[in-house]
């Protein structure tokens, strides 16, 4: 009997190749004009995207990249990659591991392209994005069941559609924050990155997105909504380290407007520095990797801002990045 062969494929965002304004450019066309990321009609979002976002935010963007990169290029790439080879090391016999990208390289859309002609029975892709949206995990999806319908293979294809509430994410999480010794700041924030309110209200049919039951509780609709598991993240971490009621919030970063999800964190630490808290740590549930969102947004910026209005430290929480623990988890997560 011909032993079973499986593939598993890791996908993350996407980077530039390089810092540089070209190298920019050509990964925010590619990313921005998916329309799973800005979901407007074509013609409205070729033209928000090509004559207004990306001509006005490349200069900037670029500034950020390089702030970002390292010796070694973009840590999201390089942890990309020291994390599938610490998977391949521990996967049994007959299982590959593979790192793709969404946008950019190494392409999610040529690695299915490839494994088209090789010989697995199973392929699992994981999307690194622990809640579910449909900007996110959704456009995966949708690439992924394109790629399967196009190669007419019997394969069995399992997407992972998310996995804040498995126990080996929130132990991984949670042994990450209690290493920074939490009980030695004031406040903990729970930082997850922001959506479009529009988006969040198609799964609130005839509900008010901004002020919901899920903020405080999971409603039985609730699992297809990325607003309630980040709430139902922070909820499950907070019952592992029982930091206080009154001592962390959930927050929501890297917003374009007012019109997305919030509390904005940029505005809670500049609340909790007024209200006299001098050590705020922060901590992205939403990232599995850092990256310029956590990086640069959090580490430079939102350090200088807190400190800016009177605070005097907050402290990043590293994310998980390629740790022996989270490929362990990873493996529990897609039962490998």
């Amino acid at each position: 009997m011909k032993p079973v062969r499986k593939a598993l494929i890791l996908v993350n965002v996407g980077t530039p190749d390089s810092p540089d304004t070209e190298s920019v450019r050509r990964y925010l066309t590619e990313f921005l004009n998916d329309k799973k990321v800005i979901d407007l009609p074509w013609l409205a979002r070729k033209i928000l995207v090509n004559l207004i976002i990306i001509p006005f935010r490349v200069r900037k963007s670029t500034t950020l990249y390089r702030r970002l990169w390292t010796d070694k290029g973009s840590p999201l790439l390089m942890h990309m990659q020291s994390l599938v080879l610490k998977l391949r090391s521990m996967v049994p016999a007959g299982t590959d591991v593979f790192g793709a990208m969404s946008y950019g390289k190494p392409s999610l859309r040529s690695l299915l392209t490839d494994l088209a002609s090789a010989d697995y029975d199973e392929i699992t892709v994981l999307p690194l994005y622990p809640q579910y949206a449909d900007s996110t995990t959704g456009s995966v999806s949708e690439l992924v069941s394109k790629h399967r319908l196009k190669i007419n293979k019997d394969i069995e294809m399992v997407i992972i559609q998310q996995f804040w509430s498995h126990p080996a994410f929130i132990g991984c999480f949670t042994e990450a924050i209690s290493s920074c010794s939490p009980d030695k700041f004031d406040h903990i924030i729970f930082s997850y990155h922001g959506l479009p309110l529009r988006q969040i209200s198609k799964i609130h049919p005839g509900r008010d997105s901004r002020n919901c039951i899920c903020e405080k509780e999971m409603p039985e609709w609730g699992h297809s909504c990325y607003k309630a598991a980040c709430y139902g993240t922070t909820r499950m971490i907070a019952e592992k380290l029982k930091p206080g009621n009154d001592r962390y919030s959930t927050a929501f970063q890297s917003r374009l407007s007012r019109n997305w999800l919030s509390p904005f964190t940029d505005e809670t630490l500049i609340k909790l520095a007024g209200e006299g808290a001098e050590r705020v740590l922060l901590v992205a549930p939403s990232f599995v990797t850092d990256c310029l969102e956590t990086l640069v947004e959090i580490g430079d910026e939102y350090s200088d801002l807190f400190i800016k209005h009177g605070g005097k430290e907050l402290v990043l929480v590293e994310s998980l990045n390629d740790s022996t623990r989270w490929a362990e988890a990873i493996l529990d997560i897609c039962d490998i």
